[in-house]
């Protein structure tokens, strides 16, 4: 059974981002990705330059309306990521519906980019049509904290707060969610970030099950670029692979991460010298280099099952 993404993100000519960051993976991974480019940048903003044309609404339309002339659109999964422009999101909900009405099964993995530690980096006029249109299509949601707490307009201090934030995703129509990253605390110390998952399937007999995980992950010391993309497009592999199964889908997806972000930081550190900060273009995930990790990651993240239930 062949699998064809539409991967609807950012592409830099240099480095890993968006569409950049999710490509190779995915491809790796044995998925057919077609990518639609929603900017070209010479590299991420991170970098002290950067140059590059923005894709209009119109643009998006008219490359799509290429695809649908040839009667080659009909997709397994969606993938989107950062967006930074109302019409060019809203456009991108017309064109889910339009392909979720020709493949019903389709699946949406959705990361809704809007912000992280307290702070939106998009217009606030993104946050409505998240919330109204974008995430009730999504049937795979992977924000940080911030961003459930923005959908949910709840505030996450502990763990049945997350949890609660979980369920009221799920009510917005996701059936699987993943906080990629938390400020709650670890239980192994502060060397640690939490995530946490839930995955609601309904059951041909009509009942749900409900599986939640909880997750510490190693805190590592540098600003990566790319990361949430990798992790998005990863979630879509390792949960095509393991529909029923989050546990696993997270462990494999959190140890990918944790190979690649681990070879990157080696050779940054390695580029840069003794006792000075990589710079971005040393930070650029080593991705072609995880070649092997990404297609076979030994499991180095384990999550554990916080319930099971069915009901």
């Amino acid at each position: 059974m062949e699998c064809r993404v539409l991967s609807i993100q950012s592409h830099v000519v240099r480095g890993y981002v968006g569409n950049k960051s999710a490509s190779f993976p995915l491809q790796v991974l044995g998925f057919e990705v077609d990518s639609i480019n929603s900017v070209q940048f010479s590299n991420h903003t991170g970098y002290a330059h950067w140059k590059g044309q923005v894709l209009t609404a119109e643009e998006l339309n008219v490359l799509y309306e290429g695809i649908k002339l040839n009667k080659v659109n009909l997709y397994d999964y969606i993938l989107t990521g950062y967006s930074r422009d109302t019409s060019f999101l809203e456009t991108v909900v017309d064109i889910i519906q339009e392909l979720k009405k020709i493949n019903p099964n389709l699946v949406y993995v959705c990361d809704p980019v809007m912000g992280d530690h307290g702070a939106m980096y998009v217009p606030e006029n993104l946050l409505p049509v998240y919330k109204d249109k974008v995430v009730p299509l999504a049937d795979i949601l992977t924000p940080n904290q911030f961003e459930a707490e923005l959908l949910t307009g709840r505030k996450i201090t502990t763990e049945e707060d997350a949890i609660e934030v979980m369920d009221l995703l799920h009510k917005m129509g996701p059936e699987t969610v993943v906080l990629t990253s938390t400020d709650l605390p670890s239980k192994r110390g502060d060397q640690f970030l939490v995530a946490l998952g839930s995955q609601k399937i309904a059951k041909p007999d009509g009942t749900n099950s409900n599986q939640k995980i909880c997750m510490d992950i190693p805190k590592v010391d540098a600003v990566f670029v790319g990361t949430g993309d990798l992790f998005a497009a990863m979630m879509l592999a390792w949960t095509h692979h393991h529909p029923k199964d989050l546990k696993m889908a997270c462990e494999k997806t959190l140890s990918v991460m944790h190979h690649v972000i681990k070879r990157t930081i080696k050779y940054a550190n390695e580029k840069a010298g003794p006792g000075k900060r990589p710079s971005p273009a040393q930070l650029e995930l080593r991705m072609v280099q995880s070649k092997a990790d990404i297609e076979n990651p030994a499991i180095v993240v384990e999550a554990k099952v916080l319930h099971k239930s069915s009901h």
